[in-house]
């Protein structure tokens, strides 16, 4: 087994049990992985720089095929359920086998990365994988060690990620031959027969979700930027809320855009680079996010490509809805060289209704904070997932269940202590539809919902007069600078009113059905801080 490239650990590689592979390239640099992946015809490089790839018969990921090993670590603080399935340790041990069995004669790709930016709560973590474009997807979204770092890397956790791979159902108790297992005891991270990257970052993002919370951590599936007297604004949401959009704004800088920690000393990254939705990107709407698909060192997955010109077509989603792009952090340029900031002063909801008819904006009460949270309710934005094809409204707690190992309540109340710690202002803004559900309705305007934003996290609302919405008992500001009133009143937007009650009431009792599974764990007041239509 030969090895290559900047600090190798033959030796930690073999005593893991990879031990007869073909080369072995350690922590190359972005210009080497390209070189790798265009001579292993992987990938692309198309106008002006950005490498583009397929992620094959998975665009999106494949949530039910994700497992948790259940054992004493696991046994009595893990969710269990049909979002974190459970798997038996010995079926764990021989997918284990199976996958490092895999990997003899393939060259592999090593990155040694930490997740998270704060020193006292980052975990350092290797990365082993088969392709080098994955090798590249890892180095940029998570935050790369100095060379001093790399020469004593110890991983804490380790992610083998290895698409050749494929499981046997009846010996080792998968659905399918795909299969992301994550062991918390071992702290390891298998996943095989799927080339989607984004698996292995939603797994690291499950593993600092288990692990923060023993520390007083709150970890958050939210963006966050900073105002220009260091006021810190999180933005937590489900894929295609507007979590990454509505973070990379000009006048602010933008911490992170997808995955966060709150510690008592502040929000810090988890990552060191973005995964933003680029289906239809607008240079007019998104400048900054859009010049990151024109750019050297950006991956992008799944969009079409001129073969004569190779130009990327952002607005052509034959393959996918799903179209993606992950880039370091510093191709954004008003983005935070530290990823770390104070204490937020204000907590936004992002979600997409799909029926049209939740306030473009509402401030929440400390209880309707808890509220929201736990019901997580959005949309799930076609593409997103395998299957999905249409908006499909969905309640996930935390909006982020797929990605939270433990028990909704326990994040829902370390949010609420830290909220009340330090005075944080809560807020619901629905980016998705308005004037009508999907397919009636028109989708929020980008340029209104900044406008709302931007004087929510101004303090220009904070005096405005709120109206109670009647379906929901939210608090809606009566005007807002640049946005039309009209906007505000979601039945006014409606050509027929009455069409607007019964679904408004509709989603209310959907609201209300899926919030029974918590209250048992809630007070009597945030359990009566929901929509007081269909009690």
């Amino acid at each position: 087994m030969r090895h290559t490239g900047h600090f190798p650990k033959p030796d930690a590689l073999a005593t893991f049990g990879v031990d007869d592979a073909g080369t072995v390239h350690w922590n190359l640099t972005t210009p080497e992985l390209y070189a790798h992946a265009v001579k292993r015809d992987e990938g692309r490089i198309v106008h002006l720089g950005p490498l583009a790839v397929d992620t094959g018969r998975y665009t999106g990921r494949s949530p039910r095929d994700r497992y948790i090993v259940r054992d004493a670590r696991s046994e009595g603080t893990v969710d269990w359920g049909a979002v974190n399935q459970e798997m038996a340790p010995d079926r764990f041990a021989a997918v284990k086998r199976g996958l490092l069995n895999a990997t003899t004669g393939r060259d592999l790709f090593v990155q040694e990365v930490f997740v998270g930016t704060h020193g006292a709560y980052r975990v350092p973590v290797r990365v082993i994988a088969q392709y080098a474009w994955h090798a590249l997807f890892v180095r940029n979204l998570f935050v790369r060690p100095n060379r001093r770092a790399l020469d004593g890397f110890v991983p804490e956790y380790t992610i083998v990620d290895l698409p050749a791979f494929k499981a046997d159902p009846d010996t080792m108790g998968t659905r399918t031959d795909t299969v992301i297992a994550m062991n918390l005891s071992e702290k390891l991270v298998l996943i095989g027969a799927t080339e989607y990257a984004g698996e292995m970052k939603k797994s690291a993002f499950g593993m600092m979700n288990f692990e923060l919370p023993e520390r007083g951590v709150m970890p958050m599936h939210c963006s966050a930027n900073v105002g220009p007297s260091d006021e810190v604004a999180v933005f937590f949401g489900l894929s295609g809320t507007g979590k990454t959009t509505l973070s990379a704004n000009p006048d602010r800088t933008l911490l992170g855009d997808d995955e966060h920690g709150w510690s008592d000393e502040g929000v810090f990254n988890f990552e060191g680079g973005c995964y933003a939705k680029i289906e239809n990107l607008s240079a007019q709407a998104e400048p900054e996010i859009f010049a990151t698909t024109r750019r050297f060192g950006t991956v992008l997955e799944n969009v079409a490509v001129d073969p004569e010109t190779m130009r990327v077509n952002l607005n052509d989603t034959s393959k996918t809805q799903n179209t993606r792009a992950a880039y370091p952090i510093s191709h954004i340029p008003n983005a935070s060289s530290t990823g770390v900031a104070g204490h937020p002063s204000d907590v936004v909801f992002l979600t997409a209704d799909a029926f049209g008819v939740l306030p473009p904006i509402s401030k929440l009460t400390p209880e309707q904070v808890e509220y929201y949270f736990l019901s997580g309710y959005t949309a799930k934005i076609a593409g997103t997932e395998r299957g999905i094809t249409e908006p499909e409204a969905t309640f996930s707690a935390c909006f982020g269940a797929p990605f939270m190992p433990r028990r909704p309540a326990e994040y829902a109340r370390l949010l609420a202590r830290k909220l009340r710690e330090h005075g944080a202002q809560g807020w619901l803004v629905n980016t998705g539809w308005t004037g009508g559900p999907h397919g009636v309705g028109r989708r929020m305007s980008i340029a209104h919902t900044r406008a709302m934003l931007d004087a929510a996290l101004a303090h220009r609302l904070d005096d405005v007069p709120t109206r109670e919405d009647g379906a929901f008992g939210l608090h809606v500001p009566t005007t807002c600078p640049d946005v039309p009133d009209a906007i505000l009143v979601p039945r006014d937007t409606w050509s027929d009113p009455e069409a607007y009650d019964r679904q408004a009431a509709a989603l209310a009792g959907m609201f209300h059905d899926n919030f029974r599974r918590f209250e048992a764990d809630v007070s009597e007041a945030v359990r009566d801080a929901g929509p007081p239509a269909g009690r």
